[in-house]
């Protein structure tokens, strides 16, 4: 297990020396997405339109954080703690052609993200949930969001991040998937009860 710090935009090189178990922390924008900013970012995509911010080499994290207003009427982060990301499993292709390098979220994803990371140059790397305040503290400031009509938590929030994490390596760009491991044990598992019957 090794630790990196990465600054955003990420290379492919870097991408590729990650390996399941290994940690991450961020430098760079990271851009909070759920289900709704990423039907949005479709359709901006899909009418040859730009998306409101850079994403290539960046982060997508599956969050609704909790933002609030300072006196000088800028948004600042609360907290930010991971959403379940096997929603967004639908656009892990498209998210991958969009050239984000690394995906933070809760859960694991599947096969089409399995894929995608491969295919890609990608990483899924796991926020540890009930560690919100903790992330919270490696942001630094935040853009005015985007699609904040959809809810504060659907809204994409472009925020500036150093040292942000920590985040475990839990699916590769080498095919390599620690979900896959656990219900591999688990079946084992089951299995071993219901021969001991």
């Amino acid at each position: 297990m090794a630790t990196y710090e990465l600054n955003i935009p990420v290379s492919d090189q870097e991408i590729e020396k990650l390996k399941v178990g290994d940690i991450v922390y961020l430098n760079g924008l990271v851009c909070t997405a759920r289900d709704i900013a990423h039907l949005k970012m479709r359709e901006l995509v899909e009418n040859n339109q730009p998306l409101p911010e850079d994403i290539r080499g960046g982060a997508i994290f599956h969050a609704g954080p909790v933002m609030k207003k300072n006196e000088k009427d800028e948004w600042f982060l609360s907290v930010i703690g991971p959403t379940t990301s096997i929603r967004m499993e639908p656009h892990a292709d498209f998210i991958g052609q969009q050239g984000v390098k690394v995906i933070i979220g809760k859960g694991g994803m599947g096969p089409g993200t399995k894929e995608a990371l491969q295919k890609y140059k990608q990483v899924y790397v796991q926020a540890c949930p009930g560690c919100a305040v903790v992330l919270a503290e490696g942001i630094t400031g935040s853009k005015k969001p985007h699609w904040f009509e959809a809810g504060m938590p659907e809204a994409m929030w472009p925020l500036n991040a150093n040292h942000f994490g920590p985040f475990l390596v839990t699916m590769d760009s080498h095919g390599n998937s620690r979900y896959d491991e656990v219900q591999e044990n688990a079946q084992k598992i089951v299995k071993e009860i219901l021969d001991s019957k």
